[in-house]
């Protein structure tokens, strides 16, 4: 499965603004969570799961998020292409994170905030993975 991007709106009339995204359907979320990187100039990364599924939405600013479909969990190659999505809080879009990717996540602004949830609570199996940096030619 491919990540993709779940289109939101935002609508804007004298009362304000209302952000909705009617497609995103959030029945396996079990856990949710806020990243708020240190700079712009920060990215963090690489990290991933095998089995477990993300979901990201940006609730303040931008974000550049990598995504790597890992070859070999155990001596991933070091020049796989990602998939590059940029999240804005301008709407509701809900980027799809399936099982078997790794991300690199880079705010774009100093106060941006990323929401995060998952399909499996925080301990509930041992599927997590973590790589430096450097190890991905796409990040040097």
């Amino acid at each position: 499965m491919l990540p993709k991007i779940i289109k939101g709106n935002c609508h804007s009339d004298y009362r304000g603004n209302l952000k909705y995204n009617n497609d995103f359907n959030s029945i396996s979320i079990k856990r949710m969570y806020v990243i708020e990187n240190k700079n712009p100039n920060f990215k963090r990364g690489w990290q991933g799961h095998k089995i477990e599924q993300r979901w990201f939405s940006a609730m303040t600013g931008s974000f550049e998020i990598k995504l790597i479909n890992v070859d070999d969990w155990g001596n991933p190659s070091s020049d796989l292409k990602p998939y590059v999505f940029f999240l804005s809080s301008e709407n509701l879009d809900v980027l799809h994170i399936p099982q078997g990717y790794i991300s690199c996540i880079q705010s774009k602004e100093e106060t941006a905030k990323l929401l995060v949830m998952s399909d499996y609570l925080l301990g509930e199996i041992k599927d997590e993975y973590k790589y430096p940096l450097e190890h991905f030619m796409c990040t040097k």
